[in-house]
Parts: C-alpha cells; sequence; structure tokens
C-alpha cells in the first residue's frame, strides 16, 4: 500500500463538509487531550508514537474498515514512520503533512455576505486555533481586521480579487496569537490601528483606533465602537450597518475572559457594560462576527461563524445573567487555563520581542482561551 500525504486544506474541507475522517494522533496523551482535530464526524485514537516503535500490529485490529485513515502527529516525521508502517500491513492510510504545526497555521477562507454596492465580507477561519479575522473588499480596496501572523495569505487573497488593502486593525491587542496586523500594514503602505489603551508598552508607530472613528473601504464604511471588558482598549466595529465585529467581547456560544493582563476584577465591570448597555442599544438584526470561536458547534454549515444580535440575546447565557454579582462571579471563578506562551505573545504584538518564526509557531500551539462559558 502507498502512504499519501494530506494536507491541512483538504483536512479543513472534511471538518467543514463533515465528512467522515478516522484520525490516528500519535502524539503523547496530555498533548492529545489538550488539542486536536476536531470535527461532527471525526473519530478519533490516541496511541503514542513509542509505544508502536515495536509494531503497529496490535493498532490495526483498532482501525475502522470503512473510513478514511489519517496519522497525525506535531511536526509530521513521526506521522510518517507509523503511516509506513500502517501501509506495510496493507492498510491504506494518510498522514498529516507538516503535523499539527500545519493544522494550527490553516486559514480557510468563507464569503460571509455582500455589502453595500457590491462590496463583499470573507471571513479567514482558522480551524485549528478558533481565530477568526476578516476582510473587506469594496472598490478595489481592502481592509483587514485581526489579521494572524500567516501574513502572505491575506495579502495574496487580496491580489486574487484585484484589491489594494488600504487598512488593517486589530481589535485588542491579542494574547492568544500573533498579530500580523502592523507585518501586512508595513508591507502594503496601509495604515494600521491599535486602540491606545491596550498601547501603552507597544515599541512603534500606530493609529489610534478610538471610538466613533470611521474609515471609508471603497463605497463600505467601518465605524469603531469602543466596547472594553476583554482588554481595556477593546474595540468592536460596526460595518455598513450589517455586521457587528466584536473582537474577543461577544462569541457565539460565550463571552469574552478580562484577565489576560492579570486585571479580571477590574475589568469585569467593563464587560458587563460592553455586553448588557452598550450593545443592547444597537440594532438587533446586526449580524455578530466574532474574532474566535470556542467550540466547532459554533460553526454554520459552510464553515463561517456568525449569528444574528437578536439570537445571541436570547441563547448567549453570557448576555443573560440578570444579577451582576451573578455575572462578576461566573467571569472571574470560571476563568479556563490561560493561553500557551500568552505574556511572551502579549510582548511580541507590542513589539518588545522578535522570536522567530519557528518560536512563533510553539508559542501558539494549542486551543483558543479566550473565552468564559
Amino acid at each position: 500500500m502507498t502512504v499519501k500525504a494530506m494536507t491541512a486544506k483538504e483536512v479543513a474541507r472534511k471538518v467543514i463538509d463533515n465528512e467522515p475522517l478516522f484520525i490516528l494522533d500519535v502524539r503523547n496523551g496530555d498533548a492529545f487531550a489538550d488539542w486536536k482535530i476536531e470535527g461532527g464526524n471525526i473519530q478519533y485514537l490516541n496511541t503514542p508514537y513509542f509505544d508502536l516503535l515495536d509494531g503497529v500490529e496490535d493498532v490495526v485490529s483498532e482501525l475502522p474498515a470503512d473510513k478514511e485513515i489519517l496519522v497525525v502527529c506535531a511536526k509530521e516525521g513521526s506521522s510518517v514512520m507509523v503511516a509506513e508502517m500502517l501501509a506495510e500491513e496493507g492498510v491504506d492510510v494518510a498522514y498529516l503533512e507538516g503535523g499539527m504545526k500545519a493544522w494550527s497555521e490553516h486559514l480557510e477562507p468563507v464569503k460571509v455576505g455582500e455589502l453595500k454596492n457590491g462590496g463583499e465580507l470573507y471571513q479567514f477561519v482558522r480551524l485549528g486555533k478558533g481565530c477568526l479575522s476578516y476582510m473587506v473588499i469594496s472598490d478595489g480596496e481592502a481592509a483587514l481586521i485581526d489579521a494572524t501572523r500567516m501574513t502572505d495569505r491575506y495579502m495574496d487573497f487580496a491580489k486574487e480579487k484585484g484589491a489594494t488593502i488600504k487598512h488593517v486593525f486589530d481589535t485588542h491587542l491579542h494574547a492568544d496569537h500573533i498579530s500580523g496586523g502592523r507585518i501586512i500594514a508595513e508591507a502594503t503602505g496601509a495604515t494600521y490601528y491599535l486602540p491606545p489603551a491596550d498601547a501603552e508598552e507597544v515599541v512603534f508607530t500606530y493609529t489610534e483606533l478610538v471610538n466613533g472613528l470611521a474609515v471609508t473601504v471603497g463605497a463600505s464604511k467601518i465605524e469603531a465602537l469602543y466596547s472594553p471588558g476583554h482588554t481595556i482598549g477593546s474595540t468592536s466595529f460596526i460595518l455598513d450597518d450589517q455586521y457587528l465585529m466584536t473582537g474577543d467581547i461577544l462569541f457565539i456560544d460565550s463571552i469574552g475572559r478580562p484577565d489576560l493582563a492579570g486585571l479580571a476584577e477590574d475589568w469585569v465591570g467593563d464587560l458587563r457594560e460592553s455586553l448588557y448597555s452598550r450593545y443592547q442599544e444597537l440594532a438587533e438584526d446586526l449580524t455578530v462576527l466574532p474574532a474566535h470561536f470556542m467550540i466547532m458547534e459554533e460553526l454554520n454549515e459552510d464553515g463561517s461563524v456568525y449569528k444574528k444580535l437578536r439570537n445571541l440575546f436570547k441563547e448567549n447565557h453570557g448576555l443573560n445573567i440578570e444579577d451582576e454579582q451573578e455575572f462578576r462571579d461566573m467571569v472571574t471563578n470560571n476563568l479556563p487555563p490561560q493561553p500557551n506562551a500568552y505574556e511572551d505573545i502579549r510582548k511580541t504584538n507590542m513589539g518588545k520581542i522578535k522570536p522567530d518564526e519557528e518560536m512563533q509557531r510553539e508559542m501558539e500551539i494549542g486551543p483558543n482561551r479566550c473565552a468564559v462559558r
């Protein structure tokens, strides 16, 4: 039997299309338990690589005969070796090209909808990390919101669409992933925006992203709405009176955590004010577009992540806690583990440290942990 490589993009399409896939994950058990490829029609077997060095005969009997089988490891090498061993036993098998590092970095662009006067809005879904970023395209101009460090993907996509990137926004100083916004702005000559309240320690120049700022992108308009709580500078956007880009304040099934700068008790009041006052004043037919998702159930059938604000007011538990003390307790006492290397990620996004590409990959490994649910 021959062993074939399966790309992260191919796996992403299987996840989005809900196709069956059986994954033999040969990483150590703790790594598998912390973070894995998820999907509604995916089955798993976790057997560490070192347990297979003497042979794969015992594993073969646990593999299904009626599903595609994918061997996964951290970087690729171990999965290739195990896949070759399985092939020698007559198993039709593939390995994940680039391993979980490639899965972490894959961006899947999904068209969210049309904008006024012929514009388009795209959501870049980072399935392996739960990150969501956006590109607004109108009349040959483009704006980016919350871009990841995979900068070429955005610039190539804009080129494919015949658009010039004019504006790059970060809704806040990110702590769970490294922003590519400033690099893209430098490469394209675009203006880079960052909330000044989050930028007190940054060592680079930027344009202040302040409440009420309005920026045009072709025939479309992006308006800034100050919405602190995840960070003190967190800012949302209203796009063409159709979309509400909430950054890490409001997600589909959860709300933002206020502790990643160590100020949960200080910022929980701001979080409640943003969710229960600022957002309550907005039009309920706005489509909410968050900067992250937490669980695969938040994805729509086409792989996109969005929902009407009116639905979130009804369905999102974090928006339906009337008692303020109960809300405070839920947010501050129910925090998940903090993102891996989040302090170094924050320093990188401030420009204080400049880790090389491999170190950046290592810093980002692991799941999204920006939410309280």
